[in-house]
């Protein structure tokens, strides 16, 4: 998976971390979540704020 992939990643994110509340994940703790998924495979460092909002926006839709 690469940053790109948001809606692979908000899936993977639902499924990993079922008790998490996507609403409350600050980005520190969403940029980790998203780099220790099994399958990321792209530069840490890419995780910007707007990929990181567009993850979380995702990941809270895909846990409603």
């Amino acid at each position: 998976m690469k940053w790109i992939d948001i809606r692979d990643i908000a899936i993977a994110l639902a499924e990993k971390h079922p008790e998490v509340d996507p609403l409350k994940v600050n980005f520190v703790e969403l940029h980790n979540f998203v780099v220790d998924l099994e399958g990321f495979d792209d530069d840490h460092s890419r995780g910007g704020e707007k990929v990181l909002e567009a993850i979380q926006a995702t990941w809270i839709e895909e846990a409603e």
